[in-house]
């Protein structure tokens, strides 16, 4: 159950730890998707087309630029 809870606190936003960011959501299931694309290349030969790769690295790079510049952005007083 603590890995459960350590990955929900990993996705959860940073002002609001109840509530999951859609960012971080979006950005971990690309990050998943490359990986299982990296290893099905390696291990079983199947062939993932470049610009699919291409893609779905931009998608993880963009969620981790913008999750990251949320940390460096002065936050708001509400």
């Amino acid at each position: 159950m603590n890995i459960l809870a350590n990955l929900k606190g990993m996705l959860a936003d940073g002002h609001d730890a109840n509530c999951l960011s859609s960012k971080r959501v979006i950005t971990f299931m690309a990050t998943l998707l490359v990986m299982v694309a990296f290893v099905a290349n390696m291990i079983w030969g199947l062939k993932v087309e470049e610009y699919m790769y291409n893609s779905m690295m931009v998608i993880v790079l963009g969620g981790l630029g913008t999750t990251v510049a949320e940390k460096f952005a002065p936050r708001s007083k509400e």
